[in-house]
């Protein structure tokens, strides 16, 4: 996980409404980024649930992104942080994320555009935030945003909610 990943969840936990439970996707806590991966200390309270292709630190259940042994909607909240890059299907993924999403609820994505190759375990993708708006097309508000060059930014991040939600407060913070 990036600092700049983690500071974006800080101010979504902040500045958007935030529903139980909530279910981290990609949530292995690789060595060396304990500290800065584990996010629940931004939820206080919150049940939150961490989920990955593989067991390890952060890791509550395994799951599959392109096929989410959840039932519809099931989940309140829904990060998918420097994760989708790794996912062979992404639309499908971001499918199964609107699909066990309840009503009102937010999924919160963000990836790399500029930025090496990294294999953990494949390195599929590259998203421009054109790219983040068609993955986020199933939900109902989508906002995305990016940083960096406005011609090559290095990180895309996006919003899509199930439902109506005010992005104005996440807007006087990032592009």
């Amino acid at each position: 996980m990036r600092p700049l990943v983690r500071q974006f969840v800080d101010v979504v936990s902040k500045t958007l409404p935030i529903h139980q439970p909530i279910y981290e996707f990609g949530s292995l806590q690789v060595e060396g980024q304990e500290e800065i991966a584990n996010l629940r200390p931004l939820f206080p309270g919150m049940e939150y649930v961490g989920c990955d292709m593989r067991e390890g630190p952060g890791v509550d259940e395994i799951l599959n992104l392109h096929d989410i042994e959840l039932q519809d909607e099931t989940a309140g909240t829904v990060l998918c942080l420097d994760t989708l890059e790794h996912v062979e299907y992404c639309h499908q993924a971001v499918f199964e994320m609107h699909r066990i999403l309840k009503p009102g609820g937010l999924c919160v994505i963000s990836s790399v555009m500029a930025f090496p190759i990294h294999e953990f375990p494949y390195d599929y993708w590259r998203f421009t935030p054109s790219g983040f708006e068609s993955l986020l097309m199933p939900f109902e508000t989508r906002w995305v945003g990016f940083v960096g060059d406005p011609r090559f930014p290095h990180t895309v991040l996006g919003i899509g909610a199930k439902g109506e939600c005010d992005f104005s407060p996440l807007q006087a913070v990032w592009r």
